[in-house]
């Protein structure tokens, strides 16, 4: 869902997870509005409920989709490239100054 701050007019948009986990939030709660926080100025933008329930309107079969389902497991990290060698230390060679 695309949004825009009501202070720094900046455009954000919340996900689908995010959107479900506030329409659990809000039926859980009986709130009528979910608080977004801007990414840039930190501020809350409300979202009417209503909206959150026009731009997703099967949440609740969504949401039971979503917790059947097993959870993905982290790829391991692979290592293609090898570790850098260090360079050895540089000898510091020593200057005679000319004093005068």
């Amino acid at each position: 869902m695309n949004l825009r701050c009501s202070f720094c007019q900046t455009p954000y948009a919340i996900g689908r997870t995010e959107m479900l986990a506030a329409l659990q939030e809000l039926e859980a709660e009986h709130l009528s509005h979910y608080d977004a926080h801007c990414p840039r100025c930190r501020r809350v933008t409300q979202i009417p409920r209503q909206k959150l329930e026009l731009a997703n309107p099967n949440w609740k079969a969504d949401v039971e989709a979503a917790a059947s389902e097993p959870a993905p497991e982290p790829a391991p990290v692979k290592k293609n490239a090898p570790e850098p060698e260090q360079a050895p230390a540089a000898k510091h060679a020593t200057r005679k100054h000319s004093r005068k």
